[in-house]
């Protein structure tokens, strides 16, 4: 599809297409390297995001930063100023990912408003936190480390999702390639709840502990993001990007080399013959509506912009994919795993698992629990598809949610007697992270990356990932309030969003499984497109040759027509 009409040329593309999953994976090998690079960014999202649940929990951070940690509210602003900042930082992204492309938006993202790079941002950040004395270098380093986490979370998905490593990707394994920007993010988390874990025991664990122990996990943040801003510059442009800045051999020289297959190559030639077709159209369209713009002045290029953010709420199948990118959004911030990503340790200690180093060493399990539940998505979000996913995942956990509540709510008066009882709560947030690890971790991501059309889909993207942000924000600041005044009511209440959560994937959301980024039109509608567009769409597919294309292989064997190709480039 393409603003609503089917892709001529898909047929036999799919046809084409090869294994899904893990198989199509490693068939793509070159594609599956560069995501694996690109993920770096996802693992730099995920350390930053477990990090200060344990440095929260040592006593030399608890000490110099006693002000902030006493109290539940400052406590909360401690920890969710950073979530303010990537959410101011991820908005600022999406006009520039469209105009710089996704490559140089993660090196020179515009989550910073003097456009400094997102890498950098970061890093000043880091560097403020790490050398912090007082309360308010913290809050001013999380935040504008919040910058260039926010910039991150967006162009490198965007990059993945819909840059090289996805526009490149076919999409029989696009899910698989999401995927790894999710288990790098529970990697990262896993590695900095272990390093915590034993950093907390520079100097000992009590009045004799080191401010080594929570100023060397801060400063590691470093080494990931110096690897990911130089190594990105080598990495290739996206051929959708390539094509709407008029550099089409590049995007076609580029599709080839992905596939290892020549460009002349009927997979080769379809993908990139969409993608030209999908940007006339677009652009063509943009002319015929707002002909007062197309001068190529950065005025006219700022109001084209403002009015794509518009037509993300006035026109109708745009609109249903806004609701469904900022609501998918919601509703995984309010499962409430990020108050167990942010608190884990105080939560353990509520369960009955006194000491800090105890508690501790819980959370560290979260982290490999989490991380090992998302290498299944990698292997089969392509086969099973991403609504059984969402809905099983919400579904579990609410259940976990609930039995923690319950057991909370009758032992929680004299756990001492009841250790039992407090293992078995503490098994059910293992398991509870386990779910999100599977499901809405990955699969979430997946969702809102793959339903936006080639105009507007880095505002799009903006959009759902700024719902993110300000929700994580939101649980991230009221979650010490909750659990100190609700205790148990706080696992009744993220239940039954998780609850809620499934019911909205399992009746408001189609299934997006296989289809080709310029195909998602046809699953949200095309009650916006005039018939004129229509033929429009057909004329352009026509006069770019895509009409000789639609048509099954000729022999069962010419799917494979490329195999002895890649033997010979091997």
């Amino acid at each position: 599809m393409a603003g609503g009409i089917t892709v001529q040329g898909s047929t036999r593309r799919r046809a084409l297409q090869g294994q899904s999953g893990w198989g199509g994976l490693v068939r793509n090998g070159r594609i599956f390297l560069i995501a694996v690079f690109a993920s770096l960014g996802g693992l730099l999202y995920g350390y930053n995001q477990g990090v200060f649940s344990g440095v929260l929990g040592m006593y030399s951070f608890d000490n110099r930063m006693a002000s902030a940690v006493n109290n539940s509210g400052t406590k909360g602003w401690l920890v969710s100023i950073l979530e303010l900042g990537a959410w101011v930082g991820v908005l600022f992204t999406g006009y520039l990912a469209d105009k710089l492309s996704r490559k140089y938006t993660i090196l020179l993202g515009q989550a910073h408003v003097y456009t400094h790079s997102a890498v950098v941002v970061f890093c000043i950040g880091v560097i403020v936190q790490t050398s912090a004395f007082h309360p308010p270098s913290i809050y001013g380093g999380r935040f504008v480390t919040g910058l260039g986490v926010g910039s991150l979370s967006m162009a490198v998905p965007l990059y993945k999702l819909t840059g090289s490593s996805a526009e490149l990707a076919p999409p029989e394994v696009r899910g698989s390639l999401v995927a790894l920007q999710q288990l790098a993010i529970t990697f990262g988390i896993m590695v900095s709840f272990w390093i915590d874990y034993g950093t907390n025991y520079i100097g000992g664990t009590g009045a004799s502990q080191k401010e080594a122990a929570w100023r060397i996990p801060l400063a590691l943040q470093l080494v990931p993001a110096i690897i990911l801003g130089c190594g990105i510059l080598f990495m290739p442009f996206s051929p959708r990007w390539l094509i709407n800045q008029g550099r089409d051999e590049e995007a076609l020289a580029i599709l080839s080399k992905a596939r290892d297959m020549p460009p002349e190559s009927d997979v080769v030639q379809i993908e990139y013959l969409e993608i030209k077709a999908q940007y006339l159209f677009e652009r063509e369209t943009a002319a015929l509506k707002y002909p007062q713009f197309q001068d190529g002045s950065f005025a006219s290029s700022f109001k084209l912009g403002c009015y794509d953010y518009m037509s993300l709420l006035t026109i109708p199948t745009l609109l249903r994919r806004t609701m469904v990118g900022t609501l998918t959004m919601f509703f995984q911030q309010w499962t409430g795993v990020n108050a167990i990503l942010y608190y884990a340790p105080s939560i353990f200690q509520s369960l009955s698992l006194t000491g800090n180093t105890v508690s501790l060493l819980a959370t560290g399990v979260v982290g490999i629990v989490m991380f090992l539940a998302t290498i299944p998505a990698v292997i089969w979000v392509d086969n099973t598809g991403r609504k059984p996913i969402l809905v099983s995942g919400a579904f579990i956990m609410a259940g976990c949610h609930f039995i923690v509540a319950i057991l909370t709510g009758i032992f929680h008066k004299n756990w001492q007697a009841h250790s039992a009882a407090g293992w078995v709560a503490c098994a059910f947030v293992w398991l509870f992270a386990m779910a999100f690890g599977y499901s809405w971790g990955p699969c979430a991501w997946i969702l809102v990356a793959e339903i936006w059309p080639l105009s507007v889909r880095g505002k799009g993207i903006s959009i759902a990932a700024s719902s993110n942000w300000m929700n994580n924000f939101i649980v991230g600041q009221v979650t010490p309030t909750m659990l100190q005044h609700l205790g148990f009511g706080t696992f009744i209440f993220f239940g039954a969003f998780s609850f809620l959560g499934g019911l909205f994937v399992l009746f408001c959301v189609p299934e997006t499984k296989g289809l080709s980024l310029e195909e998602m039109d046809e699953v949200f509608g095309a009650e916006g497109l005039a018939a004129a567009e229509l033929q429009r769409h057909d004329e352009i597919s026509n006069r770019l040759g895509l009409f000789a294309y639609d048509q099954p292989p000729s022999s069962p064997t010419e799917k494979y027509e490329t195999e002895s190709y890649k033997a010979d480039h091997a």
